[in-house]
């Protein structure tokens, strides 16, 4: 192992060092523009509107699906109503975190 070749830690090295350049020029430039856009947004919707609207979302797609399901409905009564609170509950949050 005397004669073992180091190119890979270099390959490596210059790996690290060009993302580090890349990461201080993205803060460099983009840093007065993201503060900028940051203080162009709103306050947005909060959890108690998001949960209003994802509970409407939520009812109207598991009606869809209950009426798609035909026949499998009371077999599938007790997964809808686990998968149910999943969706609220990811909906909720993803319409307070878009909107």
């Amino acid at each position: 192992m005397a004669g073992r070749d180091h190119g890979d830690l270099r390959v490596l090295g210059l790996i690290l060092a060009a993302t580090a350049v890349l990461i201080v020029v993205v803060l460099v430039f983009g840093g007065p523009m993201i503060q900028g856009l940051a203080a162009t947004l709103n306050e947005g919707v909060g959890l108690k509107t998001a949960a209003v609207w994802s509970f409407g979302v939520t009812v109207a797609l598991f009606v869809l699906f209950a009426l798609v399901a035909g026949d499998g409905l009371i077999g599938e009564l007790q997964f809808m109503l686990g998968a149910f609170f999943s969706f609220f509950a990811l909906i909720t949050l993803l319409i307070a975190w878009v909107f």
